[in-house]
């Protein structure tokens, strides 16, 4: 199973969403909640360049937020994702 890491909110239906794609593809992930955290919150706009959640990490590929987890499903390209980083 890909290594996978979603920080969230718990009222964010976007956050929501992309773990409901996940789950439906069989998938665990490490999920962080950044509720009232103004520090983590400041961390990832640093690193993402986002100041919105979710955003993901499937092994070390960046996707991004839910939008992004979406389209690479759409497109055909989450199963691929999600396979390569088994390996």
């Amino acid at each position: 199973m890909a290594k996978i890491k979603i920080f969230t909110t718990r009222f964010c239906p976007y956050c929501v969403r992309a773990k409901q794609l996940l789950k439906q593809k069989g998938q665990q992930f490490d999920e962080t909640a950044v509720d009232g955290d103004r520090a983590a919150r400041q961390r990832l706009y640093k690193k993402t360049g986002s100041p919105t959640v979710p955003q993901i990490w499937i092994g070390a590929s960046y996707v991004g937020g839910c939008d992004e987890l979406y389209a690479l499903e759409r497109a055909g390209k989450l199963d691929q994702l999600l396979a390569a980083e088994l390996t």
